[in-house]
């Protein structure tokens, strides 16, 4: 039966696993590289590393622990952060990875992406809209962790993404981030109904029932989580936690 990957999220900021919550306050957790073991041990569909440091300049990507994570992960794992060029991409693939994530270089360069599918092929290749709605409750979508927005109607984006021949979209609710208050059911549904570009969803989980209804709802292809799976529960208790077979079994019935 098919049911969804379930991807843990880990932010990284200057080499240390944090959390965020609207993309502000990023909560320190520790080290990053006992998370991926610990997901590894539970089994894990997936995960993606999103390194949100904001001192890093544009040639200093860690592939030091990119190279410890893919030594200690036994799941497929993407990684986002400061790549800028179709040789970053090569660094990051060469190092272990099995999918990039991209998002600020298409602020500056849409091209990019093309090329970068066409290089390395588009299973190789996600990108993560980072978006949220504004006060007339239309959607907006941003690059550089949040804080340029981006100048078309979200759906021409959306487009314009899935004829580059990428491999996935990752749908990140900003104003949801951190909160697991729930995830944005809109815009899944309407990628859904309006594109055949696969997707994940990011961003509001709190629950498995939040799971449950997004699985049942928008059908993505992918259901991602970072304080779901970093946290005990909504007290921010750090607690790195995962669904066991049975539950995720029962979870998409």
């Amino acid at each position: 039966m098919y049911r969804p990957r379930l991807i843990p999220i880990l932010l990284l900021k200057d080499k240390y696993l944090v959390k965020t919550t609207k993309f502000k306050k990023a909560n320190y957790l520790g080290d990053p590289i006992n998370a991926v073991k610990l997901f590894c041990e539970f089994k894990a569909d997936e995960i993606i590393l999103l390194d949100i440091s904001s001192n890093r300049n544009s040639n200093e990507i860690d592939t030091d622990l990119i190279e410890r994570v893919a030594h200690h992960a036994n799941m497929p794992f993407s990684y986002g952060g400061g790549i800028n060029s179709l040789d970053d991409i090569k660094k990051v693939i060469s190092r272990g990875a099995e999918k990039v994530v991209l998002n600020s270089i298409l602020h500056k360069n849409f091209d990019f992406l093309k090329e970068a599918v066409e290089r390395f092929g588009s299973s190789t290749i996600s990108i993560c809209l980072d978006y949220k709605k504004n006060i007339f409750n239309n959607y907006n979508y941003y690059f550089n962790n949040g804080s340029t927005k981006g100048k078309k109607d979200i759906f021409e984006f959306i487009c314009d993404v899935q004829d580059s021949g990428v491999g996935e979209i990752i749908l990140q609710d900003i104003s949801r981030d951190g909160t697991m208050n729930g995830y944005d059911i809109d815009l899944p549904m309407q990628v859904k109904e309006r594109f055949e570009i696969p997707f994940t969803v990011l961003g509001g989980a709190g629950t498995l029932d939040d799971i449950r209804e997004m699985q049942n709802l928008a059908q993505p292809n992918g259901i991602a989580a970072g304080s779901k799976f970093v946290y005990f529960d909504d007290s921010r208790g750090v607690l790195i936690n995962y669904p066991d077979k049975k539950t995720i079994s029962n979870i998409f019935l």
